[in-house]
């Protein structure tokens, strides 16, 4: 493990143009905070997941017809997909808008009353914040698997995380403010929900998406500031494991700095 102070081989671009060492200390809050920001997709993947909700409850409004929301929302995927294909980039933001609206066009064609769209994304704000707060409780948090997936050796060994005390320590802390998140969700959408207001349903699933998101990652972001832990080693043999998921995500602006 490193000694304070000490350095992280891979900061800097070296001789052979790959990094070395320059820059950041491998602390647990300057890999989480690079990790989550890495898995926000910015500004377009937000339009991505918010805009159908918008298409489907707009068209509803105008023509009071469930089916010509579910085709106006799919017809926009049609459009966005395009885009994407011109933009490049990742289609994990519009690949998950499309499974939400696949789920929410079968329940509301199928019962026929609008509201229904939006029960699918009630019940999977309630699963997860029921598998946030038992990950946090079986010592397996949550976003300790959205930022172990930095790690270059998850694939072999996609536990090693766990090794690291102040890793799952930090990363049980960040969990919670989904645990919240969820929980506000669930206790705005629901009544909303049973109230049978479509309209204001639509408004509450585009706030409580990403500008929801957005503001939990500021309180994730206000945490992270003022923390400094650094790696511990359970007893188990922790391998630095938050030096290599620092050092290949810096390898990995490089590369695309160079690209550009």
């Amino acid at each position: 493990m490193s000694a304070a102070g000490e350095q992280l081989p891979g900061a800097g671009a070296g001789s052979d143009g790959r990094p070395d060492a320059g820059f950041a200390e491998a602390t647990v809050e300057q890999v989480i905070r690079r990790r989550v920001s890495d898995a926000l997709g910015g500004w377009y993947g937000s339009l991505e997941t918010a805009l159908p909700t918008v298409a489907f409850v707009v068209t509803w409004l105008v023509t009071d017809s469930v089916r010509s929301a579910v085709v106006a929302a799919a017809a926009l995927l049609v459009v966005l997909a395009v885009v994407r294909q011109l933009l490049g980039g990742s289609w994990r933001f519009l690949g998950s808008a499309v499974v939400a609206t696949a789920l929410a066009a079968f329940f509301a064609l199928r019962s026929g009353q609008a509201e229904d769209a939006f029960l699918p994304g009630i019940i999977i704000s309630a699963l997860y914040g029921v598998g946030a707060l038992v990950s946090i409780l079986a010592r397996w948090p949550l976003v300790g698997f959205i930022v172990a997936i930095g790690d270059p050796d998850f694939a072999e060994r996609p536990a090693a995380w766990r090794r690291d005390r102040g890793l799952v320590a930090v990363c049980s802390r960040l969990t919670w403010v989904l645990v919240a998140l969820f929980t506000l969700r669930i206790a705005i959408m629901l009544p909303i929900y049973l109230a049978g207001e479509v309209a204001w349903l639509g408004v509450a699933k585009i706030g409580l998406g990403w500008p929801a998101y957005l503001l939990a990652i500021v309180v994730m972001g206000m945490m992270l500031a003022t923390g400094h832990t650094r790696q511990t080693d359970d007893g188990g043999g922790a391998d630095d494991v938050t030096e290599r998921m620092l050092s290949a995500s810096l390898e990995h602006e490089q590369d695309e700095h160079r690209e550009r």
